[in-house]
């Protein structure tokens, strides 16, 4: 294990990650009614922002009552929310579900924030005026030559061709002055973890099944007023707020630019290509293990309550394997 992840020995916490609609959030809140310790932990970059419950399927009042939940509905939609602030909030939580006796069961769809949860990742500040400065320069190759003078080891994990990877190392390297490469070895290296990660995975006919008929609820459930009170105090959505994943199709209906139907529609088809996305990001991590469902998430609840067993008996720092069985 790295002298890094060392820090956060194993304490029985999981991590259940998965596209949209796979039915990870379900899988959890059903678990943590078959085990009394547990309190649930949101990795959405969307499911913090107040008044966009329906639009990003976060918990019902009732579940988060029954079951603690936490990292939902704790920023307005008009603000940022950036990933340190947000890693400082998974840590805070983590500590105090530890400290009441509990485990937590973190749940996670968006890749780089179950990443900088999960492996304490060293998330450089933003320097917008020098990226701006950067941008106006429109010879990559260029770019390149500078990035390999100021941190040749960045350069070599970097394809010359890579923009915004290129600009991103020079925005750092200039705006803190310190290489890029010296905030870590980057999503391309996968450590031993403290956390037992899990994924859910389902045919690809069967998820985009569910994306469709959740929007069919969100719809019925008043996902076009929501948007509505959204929009109606003036405020602007924050850049983050403003990717989720409906909302601007809906904006555009409420404007007037398409019909609700012409809006759903866009909505799915984004969101199914979304969750492709989700699902290659996450086969990338060789600590993922996956689980394999063919018609309902619960018929895995099982599975993932034996797991959670398992990982709560383990009091060493190693990393625990699934066994085959399951």
């Amino acid at each position: 294990m790295s002298e890094k992840n060392a820090e956060l020995p194993l304490n029985g916490n999981l991590v259940i990650v998965g596209s949209t609609a796979s039915g990870k959030s379900s899988l959890a809140i059903e678990l943590a009614r078959r085990r009394s310790n547990v309190e649930i932990i949101s990795i959405d970059s969307m499911a913090i922002y107040r008044g966009m419950d329906i639009g990003t399927a976060t918990p019902t009042v009732a579940e988060q009552e029954e079951i603690p939940h936490h990292l939902i509905n704790i920023v307005d939609p008009s603000d940022e929310f950036a990933l340190p602030l947000f890693q400082s909030a998974v840590e805070k939580a983590l500590e105090e579900i530890t400290n009441r006796g509990n485990r937590a069961v973190l749940v996670g769809g968006t890749g780089l924030h179950v990443r900088a949860v999960v492996d304490r990742l060293q998330v450089p500040p933003r320097f917008l005026s020098i990226r701006d400065e950067i941008e106006l320069i429109p010879e990559t190759a260029f770019l390149y030559r500078r990035l390999k003078d100021l941190d040749p080891l960045a350069s070599e994990k970097i394809e010359p061709g890579n923009r915004r990877r290129i600009v991103r190392a020079l925005e750092v390297t200039l705006g803190t002055g310190r290489p890029f490469s010296s905030f870590g070895p980057g999503l391309d290296v996968y450590p031993p973890s403290p956390f037992t990660e899990i994924g859910i995975r389902m045919p690809r006919d069967l998820n985009d099944l569910r994306i469709a008929e959740r929007y069919k609820r969100q719809i019925e459930d008043g996902f076009v007023e929501e948007v509505k009170n959204l929009v109606s105090d003036g405020r602007e959505l924050s850049k983050t707020a403003s990717q989720a994943l409906g909302y601007k199709q809906i904006i555009s209906y409420i404007e007037g630019e398409n019909t609700l139907e012409e809006a759903i529609e866009s909505a799915i088809a984004s969101t199914r290509r979304f969750a492709r996305r989700q699902e290659k990001w996450f086969r990338r991590d060789p600590r993922i293990q996956w689980m394999e469902l063919q018609k309902d998430p619960f018929e895995l609840l099982e599975e993932v309550i034996k797991v959670f067993d398992l990982i709560g008996r383990n009091t060493s720092n190693e990393f625990v394997k699934v066994p085959d069985y399951l």
